[in-house]
């Protein structure tokens, strides 16, 4: 149960950095009803790391387990990157104003998640390690 609400706590710290970013990417680029899709994305990610997050800390429960699951997202997320830019160039055909006018909608995308990912790594990492389980010498079971 514990594990569930430490979860929890990081989700909805980390729905809020991402959201955060999202809204001040928004106002700063001036983005119109395109950045809709930024907006409905940025839930659904913090859903899909907190899923990640969940599984690595019941599986492991250890503080390796959730490094390890915050290297593969921030890795997926790189490789998310590279793919959408990949697509945006092929895409326009190297024409560099549509370019610039779609990059802000991808930094929309990749920014705020990448933001999603540290919060939720670093909050349990940080709950992980001062949890004290078990009996025994060391924590462990005898």
């Amino acid at each position: 149960m514990r594990a569930v609400l430490i979860l929890l706590t990081a989700f909805f710290l980390s729905l809020l950095a991402g959201g955060i970013i999202a809204q001040w990417l928004a106002v700063a680029t001036g983005a119109g009803e395109e950045y809709i899709l930024v907006l409905v994305a940025v839930p659904l990610l913090a859903i899909i790391f907190a899923v990640v997050f969940l599984s690595a800390q019941l599986v492991g429960d250890s503080i390796s387990s959730i490094d390890r699951a915050g290297r593969w997202l921030l890795a997926m997320l790189a490789v998310l990157t590279a793919a959408l830019l990949a697509f945006e160039v092929w895409a326009v055909a190297g024409e560099v104003a549509k370019l610039r006018a779609d990059l802000p909608i991808i930094a929309g995308l990749v920014l705020p998640g990448l933001a999603m990912v540290l919060v939720d790594w670093l909050f349990l990492r940080w709950r992980v390690g001062t949890r004290r389980s078990g009996f025994g010498r060391n924590g462990r079971v005898l």
